[in-house]
C-alpha cells in the first residue's frame, strides 16, 4: 500500500505540470481573429500581419486579421471589446481609440477604460518634423524664431483632425508660443504629397512616411519626436535637444475584451513578446523605423495612463474635436 500511495503521488505529481500547461495555453483550439481599426497597409496592419505569421508558424494554428478601419479606430477597437473573451478574438490599436478619443467625440460605442484589457505595446515608431525646403530653418530653433516673426503665417499638414500628427504640432506650437494653421489630409501619403508641394509648410508625421522623401532635397528633417535618439535615426536630433519639450511617438499595443482571463491575458503576452524577440520580425520592423517592444499589462496599463495626461492638456489648449 506504501509503494502505492508514493506511486500515486509520482503520477499526479507528473500530472500538474500538463494540467498547468493547459491552463495557460494562450489561444483556443480554433481560429484566432485579429482585429484591425485600420486599412490594410497601414501600420498597425503590418505589424499584427507579422505577428500572426509568426503566431501562425508556432502553434500550428489559424490567425486570420480582420480589418475594420473607420471612426479614428473605435469601430474596430469596439469590435474586440464587444467579443468572447476566450482568447479567439484579439485586436492592435493605438492611443485614440484606447484612451484619446474619448475627449475627441461627443459618443463612444465602448469605455475603453473599462470594456478593454491591454495585453502588451508591441511596437514604436517617431515622428519627424520636417519643413518644406523652402523654408528657410535648418534647425528646430531657426523654425521657431521664424514662427514667432511672423505668427499665424505658416500652416502644417496632418493625417486628420485628431491625429497624433495634428496634436503633435498642436504641443510643438504650445510649448514653443508659436501660432500654426491646421490643415488636414486623409492619409500620410497625401499629407507628404503637400508638403513637397508647398502646401504646407511643415509637418510631424511617422518617420517612414517622411525620412524616404528627405532623399529628393524637397523635403528638410529637423528632429525627431522621441524621448532620446532614435537608434534608428541617430543623425535627427530630438525635440528636447531644442527645448521643446514635446514626445510624440505612434504606437501600437496589443488588446483584448476585458473579461478575458488574467492568466490567459498573461499567456498571450508571453507568446506574443516572444515573437517580438524573433529577429526576422525585429529586422522587418526596423525597415519600417519601428522598434519592436514587449511588455507586461501593467506596463501598458501605465503606459496608456501616462500619455492620457500628457495629450489630455493639448487637446483641450487647441479645442481639438471630431464630433
Amino acid at each position: 500500500m506504501k509503494r502505492l500511495h508514493i506511486a500515486l503521488l509520482a503520477l499526479l505529481a507528473g500530472a500538474a505540470p500538463a494540467v498547468a500547461q493547459k491552463a495557460e495555453q494562450a489561444w483556443p483550439v480554433k481560429p484566432v481573429r485579429i482585429v484591425v481599426p485600420f486599412a490594410a497597409g497601414a501600420t498597425p496592419d503590418i505589424v499584427m500581419r507579422l505577428i500572426g505569421e509568426r503566431l501562425q508558424a508556432k502553434t500550428g494554428q489559424s490567425f486570420v486579421v480582420d480589418n475594420r478601419p473607420g471612426a479614428s479606430g473605435n469601430l474596430g477597437t469596439d469590435a474586440v471589446a464587444k467579443a468572447a473573451p476566450d482568447g479567439s478574438t484579439i485586436g492592435i490599436s493605438i492611443l485614440g481609440p484606447l484612451g484619446l478619443n474619448t475627449l475627441l467625440f461627443a459618443k463612444m460605442p465602448y469605455d475603453p477604460f473599462t470594456d478593454l484589457a491591454l495585453v502588451t505595446r508591441l511596437a514604436d515608431q517617431p515622428s519627424v518634423l520636417a519643413v518644406n525646403a523652402d523654408v528657410p530653418a535648418r534647425t528646430v530653433a531657426e523654425l521657431v524664431a521664424l514662427l514667432k516673426r511672423e505668427p499665424g503665417k505658416f500652416n502644417f499638414g496632418s493625417i486628420g483632425n485628431g491625429s497624433l500628427s495634428h496634436l503633435a504640432m498642436e504641443a510643438i506650437a504650445l510649448k514653443s508660443g508659436t501660432q500654426l494653421v491646421h490643415i488636414p489630409y486623409g492619409s500620410s501619403p497625401q499629407a507628404v504629397t503637400a508638403l513637397i508641394r508647398g502646401d504646407v509648410q511643415m509637418a510631424c508625421l511617422p518617420a517612414i512616411s517622411v525620412v524616404s522623401q528627405t532623399h529628393t532635397g524637397k523635403v528638410r528633417a529637423l528632429a525627431v519626436t522621441s524621448q532620446k535618439r532614435s537608434p534608428l535615426l541617430p543623425d535627427l536630433p530630438t525635440l528636447n535637444e531644442a527645448g521643446i519639450d514635446v514626445e510624440a511617438n505612434a504606437w501600437n499595443g496589443l488588446i483584448a475584451p476585458v473579461k478575458t482571463p488574467d492568466g490567459l491575458i498573461a499567456a498571450m503576452a508571453r507568446e506574443v513578446n516572444e515573437a517580438l524577440r524573433d529577429g526576422g520580425i525585429r529586422e522587418k520592423l526596423h525597415a519600417q523605423y519601428m522598434e519592436p517592444l514587449g511588455t507586461s499589462p501593467a506596463e501598458f496599463k501605465a503606459f496608456v495612463d501616462a500619455e492620457m495626461r500628457r495629450w489630455t492638456p493639448v487637446v483641450q489648449a487647441a479645442k481639438v474635436k471630431i464630433n
